[in-house]
């Protein structure tokens, strides 16, 4: 069964720019490490206060995670996001997500 998973971030406003331009070009490698890993249907929505929602479709979460915390290039990518995030006191971002309660869904 699909899950469907949600999730809240925020960034720092001032570098929304510069977030949007880096996930206009993600890294090739980044992309077939998310695919492999069963991240589907992924989407990123960004307010103008820097709260960032993120969507996604996996078979697993928790293993999914398992799987790109096993990736090099998920190392490299958090780390060089995590600039941009706010209240994660140095965390990588991925390790910030909780998904949501799923209250409603209309197929």
């Amino acid at each position: 069964m699909t899950q469907r998973i949600c999730f809240q971030l925020r960034i720092n406003p001032i570098h929304a720019a510069e977030y949007k331009e880096r996930h206009a070009a993600v890294w090739p490698e980044m992309l077939e490490a998310l695919t492999k890993s069963g991240w589907k249907n992924y989407s990123l929505f960004l307010d103008p206060h820097g709260v960032l929602i993120g969507y996604l479709e996996c078979e697993d979460f928790d293993e999914c995670v398992r799987l790109m915390n096993e990736t090099d290039i998920n190392a490299k990518w958090q780390a060089s996001m995590a600039k941009f995030f706010l209240g994660l006191d140095g965390g990588a971002p991925d390790g910030a997500i909780v998904p949501l309660e799923h209250i409603f869904y209309l197929p």
